[in-house]
């Protein structure tokens, strides 16, 4: 068949043809993880289930049986109160969740590295957001987690908040003490929510970090396809808390989610959370002992450094997931955009992403052992005959600190632009969100002077072969200011 006049479906099978070993979500790894529990068959005639809210199917916006049901089994598999199922993936989750907690006009402490899509609340909740800075690792070159006394300070500072935000995991597996940070913020009369995206695999194996829900969080948004089974954009919220009000949860749901559900997604949710039920402790026993395994044998390797157990108890971090490994390279004087480019090229390995001194794995239950090996193997590679010094890279750590904005992200949102080259950029105030992607955390947002810092390091960004997301221009050659 000539699939050159249907793009998107020609990038998909040649990529599929290509046998790349996946090291990237969706988590169950092009259907690897249903073929291991036998339950490939269910999703086999995909154009024969896609169907909508006839009746016996249910409706996602006011559910009767079948999802309602399945929304039950999931919260007593999550250890919520109640949980929804989310198919405009894990965004539409925290725009849910922070609209639910704050009116317009309250303010909300959010950490200074998290998604773009708690800017986004921001912006159309019109909320005036309080930012908390990350500890970073200058050596790894990457934010850790936040320090229970960095919320104290800001809810302290501002007892009129409505809410704090917490990204736990960071998209490199760094966990934050919650359950100290809960008790805090719960002590002020505040609501915690975590955005929890990278972390759905939490609460079934007791190797892992704890769960938000389990640290005390009031409301949780999960990316089940990320590190568990379901299909890419599905992604649950969790509650399980007195403080939320459901009834304007689910009103802000509605309004942010699409009338016309993919049921197929709503089912892979389902079968994600059977399959953990079932068999995700000792299918997560497998994936963790390989991955530490992975871990030991590429911090052997000279120029590499794989996160682990000897980078907490500092920079914020009490903990780490065993699952994920994200390997530095700033002592082999490579880049991560380079080393993901190689291992792409030659040895057919793709990873979750790469910045100027990492690369990042996401490894599930659908990966296999095979697939560490060749991992491993590759980097001993591309990496072991390479003379050993110091990179010289920008990192963006820097960037996340806190800077005093000129407008509210909403105010930035609604200004009239004007189109500027980015050399002359510096010193107008921002008027679009600019976030090397992944990991998502914008460098910019609306309403922030342009300084030559930031400049310099999405130039290089640029050079190094990072995509920008959210700009009018992708290649910044110019980028969008308040006129």
């Amino acid at each position: 068949m000539n699939t050159d006049y249907i793009p998107i479906m020609k990038s998909l099978i040649d990529y599929l043809d290509e046998g790349a070993v996946s090291f990237h979500m969706p988590g169950h790894k092009r259907g690897n993880i249903y073929k291991k529990v036998g339950l490939d068959s269910l999703f086999e005639d995909m154009l024969a289930l896609d169907t909508t809210e006839v009746p016996g199917v249910d409706n996602l916006h006011c559910p009767e049986s079948a999802v309602l049901e399945a929304q039950k089994l999931a919260a007593g598999a999550f250890g919520a109160d109640h949980s929804f199922f989310l198919v405009n993936g894990t965004t539409s989750g925290i725009y849910s969740m922070i609209m639910a907690s704050a009116d317009p006009g309250d303010k909300i402490i959010i950490p200074r590295n998290c998604h773009r899509s708690v800017y986004g609340a921001v912006i159309l909740g019109r909320l005036v957001p309080v930012y908390i800075e990350p500890e970073i690792d200058y050596g790894l070159g990457i934010a850790m987690g936040i320090k229970p006394e960095t919320v104290e300070n800001a809810i302290i500072e501002h007892g009129d908040a409505k809410a704090v935000v917490i990204t736990n995991p960071t998209y490199y597996g760094v966990c934050s003490d919650l359950k100290k940070i809960a008790e805090l913020v719960h002590k002020r009369g505040m609501i915690l929510l975590v955005d929890e995206a990278h972390g759905s695999h939490f609460c079934f194996n007791k190797k892992l970090p704890m769960s938000a829900l389990e640290a005390g969080a009031d409301m949780t948004s999960q990316s089940i396809h990320k590190t568990l089974a379901s299909m890419t954009q599905s992604s649950m919220l969790h509650v399980k808390s007195e403080r939320i009000d459901i009834e304007k949860l689910k009103t802000f749901l509605q309004l942010v989610q699409t009338t016309s559900p993919s049921h197929i997604l709503l089912a892979s949710l389902d079968t994600a959370r059977y399959i953990m039920q079932q068999y995700g402790r000792e299918l997560l026993d497998d994936v963790i002992e390989w991955s530490n395994w992975a871990r030991t044998e590429i911090n052997s390797i000279s120029g590499c450094c794989c996160l682990g157990r000897d980078s907490m108890g500092r920079n914020g971090a009490v903990s780490f997931d065993p699952t994920r490994l994200t390997v530095n390279f700033g002592a082999s004087g490579m880049s991560g955009t380079k080393v993901e480019d190689i291992l792409r090229r030659d040895f057919k390995i793709q990873m979750e992403m790469s910045d100027l001194y990492n690369i990042v794995a996401i490894t599930t239950i659908g990966n296999y052992r095979s697939d560490y090996e060749a991992f491993v193997n590759a980097l001993k590679i591309l990496v072991g005959g390479l003379e050993t010094g110091n990179a010289k890279y920008m990192s963006a750590s820097n960037l996340l600190r806190t800077q005093e904005p000129s407008l509210m992200p909403w105010e930035a949102a609604y200004c009239k632009k004007e189109q500027v080259d980015i050399e002359r950029s510096i010193g107008r105030i921002c008027g679009e969100m600019i976030i090397p992607y992944p990991p998502g955390m914008p460098v910019l947002v609306p309403g922030e002077p342009i300084n030559r810092e930031t400049y310099e390091y999405l130039k290089l960004c640029i050079e190094q072969g990072i995509k920008i997301n959210g700009a009018s221009d992708p290649k910044l050659k110019t980028i969008r200011v308040v006129k």
